[in-house]
């Protein structure tokens, strides 16, 4: 550890004797430290802070300047006195991750093409102006885990006892504590199972146990309504992301059709081999 920290004081102590950069002579390539020839940039402590939790790119900027600073040229002291070989785990999250942002560079460039304003009105006609009137419901939940708790807490509601209480005293879900109200929402908010019995109810109804992958619901129809059309600026930015999507997506689809791929025949592959670490740790 003498060895790691004398390599970084002393690193630190060059960079910090050195007079302020002028913020306008400053890039992602100026050289902010080296470590036996290997440059630390901004850029690479841009990124760095960039991935940290939002906890710590809250605290004071010369802490984090320094502190990530100090980080680097611990990994950067480490990776050169790792004489291993590179092990096949790295090699292959290197490769996927690179293959991770040169898509998502691809994806930015195309769905930087500008959206005509014909397209986004007509859109906005179609999903908004002309759709079916939508409609929003207002419902409350108790979420229990089996089948049997669910079907006891309907018969105590048919019997007289309060649903908020109820939602209070058992549901499982964050809702319990404001007596199981969810609050409105249109289609497609909620998990399919849960929608298709809260549209299934007339106002003031219980349904009946409802399994979702969260548990059981009791579901209580409070109040239904329909949904006011949006004006299209408030809407605007969802409608031009929606159309870039719809361009990325038909982008793909061109390239996919303009290129050779071979699939291997699969079926010789059970699906649990994904769980084969071993392959890529042995």
């Amino acid at each position: 550890m003498q060895f790691l920290a004398k390599h970084i004081i002393a690193a630190l102590a060059v960079f910090f004797a050195t007079s302020a950069f002028a913020e306008e002579d400053l890039n992602a390539s100026t050289v902010v430290a080296s470590v036996n020839g290997t440059n630390i940039t901004l850029g690479h402590m841009i990124l760095v802070r960039e991935s940290l939790p939002l906890q710590y790119q809250s605290a004071p900027d010369e802490q984090l300047f320094r502190g990530i600073l100090e980080q680097i040229i611990r990994q950067t002291l480490l990776s050169q006195v790792n004489d291993q070989t590179e092990t096949l785990r790295t090699k292959l999250t290197i490769e996927n991750d690179r293959r991770i942002l040169r898509a998502s560079e691809a994806v930015d460039a195309i769905s930087s093409k500008l959206i005509d304003e014909d397209a986004i009105k007509a859109e906005y006609e179609a999903n908004y102006l002309n759709a079916a009137t939508r409609k929003e419901y207002n419902a409350s939940h108790i979420l229990v885990e089996t089948e049997e708790r669910a079907a006891s807490l309907i018969k105590k509601i048919k019997e007289g006892s309060n649903f908020g209480k109820l939602a209070i005293e058992f549901s499982t879900g964050p809702s319990g504590q404001n007596s199981g109200q969810l609050g409105w929402f249109g289609h497609g908010m909620m998990v399919p199972p849960f929608e298709e019995a809260v549209m299934l109810l007339q106002k003031g109804e219980i349904s009946g146990p409802i399994k979702t992958d969260f548990g059981w619901h009791v579901i209580k129809l409070n109040d239904v309504r329909n949904s006011a059309t949006p004006p299209l600026q408030q809407v605007r930015e969802e409608i031009i992301s929606e159309l870039q999507q719809k361009f990325v997506r038909k982008k793909l689809k061109k390239f996919q059709e303009e290129s050779l791929i071979i699939l291997q025949d699969i079926e010789q592959f059970e699906a649990s081999v994904l769980r084969n670490t071993a392959l890529i740790d042995g």
